[in-house]
């Protein structure tokens, strides 16, 4: 376990904020989301899916002052991997997304690689092993 430190705590909960209203979007509104940027939408409702209980766990964890060290890497490590399959699926072809399309996954991209970034700072921020 860690004392997390502060910046953890803050860059954990915005990104369970943003995750959150991404997977709310989503899954509420994939079709309308889909015609909007040119996606397909079962690409947009399972990522809903998927983004509901990331949005869980990384909520969970943020809000803890002391937590288990792994789990916080393995977020850090799944958000560097989520920038780099954003830009990788749109260099692929995959999907075909408009312009607007293409801005968004950009634009979540660099945002998902910022709160990787913030959580990896935080985390050699936050101090070392406390007692159970």
């Amino acid at each position: 376990m860690i004392h997390s430190s502060q910046l953890l705590r803050r860059a954990l909960l915005a990104d369970a904020a943003f995750s959150g209203v991404s997977a709310i979007a989503m899954v509420l509104d994939a079709g309308a989301l889909a015609s909007l940027l040119g996606l397909p939408e079962a690409l947009l409702r399972e990522t809903g899916l998927f983004l509901i209980a990331y949005t869980a766990l990384v909520g969970f964890l943020g809000a803890r002052s002391s937590l288990p060290k792994g789990p916080v890497i393995l977020v850090v490590a799944g958000n560097a991997a989520w920038t780099l399959a954003s830009i990788a699926l749109l260099l692929s072809g995959a999907v075909s997304p408009n312009l607007l399309g293409t801005i968004v996954i950009l634009a979540q991209a660099i945002a998902t690689g910022v709160f990787a970034e913030l959580q990896y700072v935080g985390l050699r921020k936050s101090e070392g092993m406390v007692t159970a």
